[in-house]
């Protein structure tokens, strides 16, 4: 996971959508579109790539809400 990075959660249907032009558009991924935690507390969609200038960024999504800021 590149640090530091900036995130941004989406719904889990942006998520797919954005990771489907994302990879239709040939973008190299630093970590490519995938589910952690499956079927865990916590589960989550997650992508991290470079912006032009160098910046990491991360997309993911939650299957739950409510699990954003759980510990």
């Amino acid at each position: 996971v590149p640090v530091p990075h900036f995130g941004i959660v989406l719904t889990m249907e942006q998520f797919h959508s954005l990771s489907e032009r994302l990879t239709g558009a040939g973008v190299t991924f630093v970590i490519e579109p995938h589910i952690r935690f499956a079927g865990q507390p916590g589960e989550q969609a997650t992508m991290f790539l470079f912006d032009p200038s160098g910046n990491a960024l991360e997309f993911k999504a939650f299957a739950d809400d409510e699990m954003l800021f759980a510990t």
